[in-house]
């Protein structure tokens, strides 16, 4: 009899583990939800995990998980076969606004000695702001012994900002201008630098300053960062109204900002860099593109993509493969893909296979259209397939001409719209409503003023006077005659009596 039971026991045992090997692997083995083509590679777009919220860093953990942070202060992990969650840690003091929150995060490679996780968040310290950069212990499923290594000022916005390992010892740390004038470029400050410090907290005895954190200077607001497999450094930078980057990181450079954006093009940049011995970006962006995450592809699985940064943006809503040159200081292409088929894309990682995950950002406070949907915010792995089971999404950029009355509206969605949004409502007690507004309908010299100048409040309008005289006057004019506002058209003319 004991013999029976222990054999139906053990029979219960193996159906139990079955059904479970089964249920896995048909997560596992789920049909992707669209396709990719490139030149001979087909990928496949699997959602991995959905209803996140706001996630700001993926990366792929040592237990072969995705490691994933939310702004408001959860760590958790997915499994990215089954679509388990497992919460890790919540971080009592983050402080979460518009783009503060907890930030950057990046998991020690070698956790055998060292089982490190580093992140750095914002928090409100004696009626004022910093950001904290905390190493952790790992401990199975959960985080310990938190260890401050770090503070710096910290602001509502322009704070940047991402982590990566450098070796066992180092860490790179990408730290924004905290929007604060003169910030970038004082040398004394740790704001608006790419930081180099060990992992202990201390400064490196082999930094390019004795004694200083400062590795790299003269940037803005980095949300992307990356270390390539020949150990280069690369970050993604936010511009103002022009010019975001991507920059080649080298110690003691000085990248501009803000006496420079992009590259080297007006004389008084010009001078300026021949005065502080300036660096160029690799590549710039006008109209501005709002680039976040990076990450380095390095394999052959996808080998249209090998040795290219890949960069998620927020404002275009895509992810661009940016092909390197063997020596890594030169890009040769940029191809945009996925635009707003997804939404806002805040980050991705690599795995180990060479599989892509990407994390969408369509429930944060600058939503854009048609988002959030029911499913967001959602991790989706792109990965190899034999076939595509239904037609690949097309990846053409279609350049169409625009007639000269089509210009206000097409500045308008390269300037104005990710802020104002398409109707032109804005984003209530953030960004101003341009339907039915005084300022818009009334006299036109206040708002050509506003669009030439920008604005000082505390979430700052950039100044558009780079623009000509004829591009003010389409877009001020489309604001003014678009969403029944029923304004006067203005001229050219009305523009360059402002600016003067």
């Amino acid at each position: 009899m004991k013999y029976t039971s222990s054999l139906f026991i053990s029979f219960i045992v193996v159906l139990i583990a079955c059904c479970t090997s089964v249920k896995n692997a048909g997560f596992s083995e789920k049909e992707p939800e669209q396709y990719l083509q490139l030149d001979k590679t087909t990928l496949g777009i699997t959602t991995i995990a959905e209803n996140i919220t706001i996630p700001w860093e993926i990366t792929w953990g040592p237990d072969n998980w995705i490691w994933y942070s939310e702004q408001a202060g959860k760590i958790w992990k997915v499994n990215p076969e089954t679509g388990e969650k497992k919460h890790l840690l919540t971080i009592p003091d983050v402080w979460m606004k518009r783009t503060t929150g907890l930030l950057g995060m990046a998991i020690h490679p070698n956790q055998k000695e060292f089982p490190y996780l580093f992140v750095d968040y914002t928090a409100e310290k004696e009626k004022t702001y910093i950001t904290k950069l905390v190493r952790y212990e790992i401990a199975d499923d959960t985080l310990i012994n938190p260890s401050v290594l770090l503070e710096i000022e910290a602001s509502t916005g322009h704070n940047g900002s991402r982590l990566v390992l450098q070796d066992d010892h180092h860490l790179f740390w990408a730290t924004g201008d905290v929007a604060k004038k003169g910030y970038a470029q004082d040398s004394t400050k740790l704001n608006g630098k790419v930081l180099r410090l060990k992992t202990d907290g201390s400064v490196p005895a082999d930094n390019p300053i004795p004694g200083s954190y400062v590795y790299a200077w003269g940037l803005r607001n980095m949300q992307g960062m990356a270390i390539s497999d020949k150990g280069e450094v690369y970050v993604s930078e936010h511009g103002d109204a022009i010019e975001d980057e991507i920059n080649h990181i080298r110690p003691l450079q000085n990248y501009g900002w803000q006496d420079i954006e992009g590259f080297h093009d007006t004389e008084a940049e010009k001078a300026f860099a021949a005065k502080h011995l300036t660096t160029e970006p690799l590549i710039a962006w006008t109209p501005t593109i709002a680039p976040a995450g990076l990450d380095f592809y390095g394999h052959d699985n996808i080998p249209e993509w090998k040795n290219t940064l890949l960069l998620t943006s927020l404002k275009n809503s895509s992810l661009r493969v940016l092909k390197l040159n063997e020596e890594g200081d030169k890009i040769l292409s940029d191809e945009i893909i996925l635009k707003d088929h997804y939404g806002r894309l805040r980050d991705l990682c690599v795995s180990p296979s060479g599989d892509v995950y990407l994390s969408t950002s369509n429930r944060d406070w600058n939503p854009g259209k048609g988002f959030p949907q029911v499913q967001d915010d959602r991790i989706l792995k792109l990965s190899v397939v034999k076939k595509a089971k239904n037609t690949p999404l097309n990846l053409l950029q279609k350049e169409i001409a625009l007639q000269d009355q089509q210009k206000g509206a097409m500045l308008y969605s390269q300037y104005c719209q990710s802020c104002h949004k398409e109707n032109g409502e804005g984003v209530p007690g953030t960004f101003p409503t341009l339907k039915g507004s005084q300022l818009v309908k009334g006299t036109p010299q206040p708002l050509i003023g506003i669009v030439l100048k920008g604005t000082s409040s505390e979430l700052a309008m950039p100044a558009f006077g780079f623009l000509s005289d004829e591009d003010v006057a389409a877009v001020v004019t489309y604001i003014r005659t678009s969403w029944d506002n029923q304004a006067t058209e203005i001229a050219p003319w009305d523009v360059k009596l402002v600016r003067r």
